[in-house]
């Protein structure tokens, strides 16, 4: 077998296009860390500079002949672009906790019905006015409507955990609701876009069809949860090289077997990192082999994966600043308004109230991943692919500023969220 190679000169512009995409990525999340901005805004900001919105545009032959050097470069860079998606959602699973505080469990209940299940059913009468300019090609009403009502509703866990841990809040009662309520909310919301994903390349809803790619989602998780409660964490003796060995296997070979039976990379990835978590248990040796995957990803793949998002971004062409918006006026008030709402079943501080319903709105990570997935099945058109990008951006933003700002001005106010209580 003799396999077709690339020539030196292609592989040389190849080197350099990821080194231009990592080190763009570095140098300008690094900035937005040094203001208290989510890293992810700065590695989508830094692949944004070299696209058709700064860079590009004013040297289109420069960039063209790093980024275009030969027919085939742009397959070549969505090989590093998947990659760093399933290690994404590989890592994201493994972090997963799905833990209910039965004493918190009503407060819990209204978060999740008031930043869901409400912003969901809002968004519906929104659909048809923004459906012309935002559907893609192959997507159709079903999975259009899908994407967008996801997109109204999504949180990120990573991003609004960094916020916890730089203000040092994790642990707290305010931090534990906000990420058992994302864990499910994302969990739902993962479900309907692998359902959305499949209407889109089938061409058209098929209902049995349908109801057995929902019916395999659920199942999966399910035989997932039953094996993480029933798996007692044990000390592992495996060498690190061969635990990434085993777990890379599984992980490719899981991703490609599910979508065989319509369930997407992404979701199939989630699922892999949730399992090795139950299997290998969360001992020392394998924290520290996972935090050292984390690092090398969360250094290589994964900022080369968002910084490709950034480049795809053309705020110049194909844009709509009003659309976006009033898009993004939309999505931030129904799941502020609808998590404000339900929290009026609470005993809750009013401030608190506030601030659960603008921290619901940071979507992150998720966000990112609800766009590029829905863009690359060609669901929703270039336009709603920018817009879903600077709404999670922005949202984020307000998010993570928004509860400094609190901090600042009551530093128990995530420890004390009920009337009445003592400090």
């Amino acid at each position: 077998m003799s396999l077709t190679t690339l020539s030196e000169h292609e592989i040389i512009a190849t080197l350099i296009a990821l080194a231009l995409l990592l080190g763009s990525a570095f140098v300008v999340g690094s900035l937005m860390e040094r203001v208290k901005a989510p890293r992810v805004v700065g590695e989508i900001l830094g692949g944004l500079i070299l696209g058709g919105t700064l860079l590009y545009h004013f040297f289109p032959e420069l960039m063209g002949g790093i980024f275009m050097a030969y027919p085939e470069e742009g397959k070549v860079l969505n090989i590093f672009y998947q990659l760093g998606l399933i290690f994404l959602m590989f890592l994201s699973g493994y972090n997963t906790r799905l833990e209910l505080d039965r004493s918190n469990g009503r407060v819990i209940f209204f978060v999740f019905f008031g930043a869901t299940v409400l912003p969901m059913l809002g968004a519906l009468p929104f659909i048809r006015m923004f459906e012309p300019a935002f559907i893609g090609e192959m997507g159709n009403k079903i999975s259009f409507g899908l994407v967008f009502t996801i997109g109204v509703a999504i949180t990120s866990i990573p991003v609004i955990s960094k916020i916890f841990f730089d203000m040092g809040i994790m642990n707290t009662r305010f931090s534990n609701t906000v990420l058992t309520v994302s864990t499910f909310q994302d969990l739902l919301l993962w479900i309907l876009l692998n359902a959305a994903t499949r209407i889109a390349a089938a061409g058209e809803l098929r209902l049995v069809d349908m109801i057995g790619v929902v019916a395999i989602t659920l199942g999966l998780f399910a035989v997932v949860k039953v094996i993480s409660d029933h798996t007692k964490p044990r000390e592992q003796h495996l060498k690190p090289i061969t635990f990434y060995s085993v777990s890379f296997v599984i992980l490719l070979l899981v991703c490609a077997g599910l979508y065989t039976v319509g369930i997407n990379i992404m979701y199939a990835a989630f699922l892999v990192g949730y399992v090795v978590k139950a299997v290998a248990g969360v001992d020392t040796r394998i924290k520290n082999a996972m935090d050292s995957l984390g690092n090398f990803a969360f250094s290589f793949f994964i900022p080369i994966y968002f910084a490709l998002v950034g480049i795809q971004l053309n705020l110049l062409h194909n844009f709509s600043f009003l659309r976006f918006a009033i898009f993004f006026v939309i999505a931030f008030g129904l799941e502020g308004i609808g998590t404000f709402l339900m929290l009026q079943f609470t005993d809750l501080r009013d401030a608190v109230k506030v601030n659960f319903a603008i921290t619901m709105n940071a979507r992150g990570g998720p966000g990112i991943v609800l766009a590029t997935v829905a863009y690359s099945y060609k669901i929703i058109s270039v336009e709603f692919f920018t817009v879903l990008i600077l709404t999670t951006m922005l949202s984020s933003l307000i998010a993570g500023y928004w509860l400094r700002s609190q901090q600042k001005k009551d530093s128990t106010i995530f420890m004390r969220l009920r009337k009445g209580e003592a400090d």
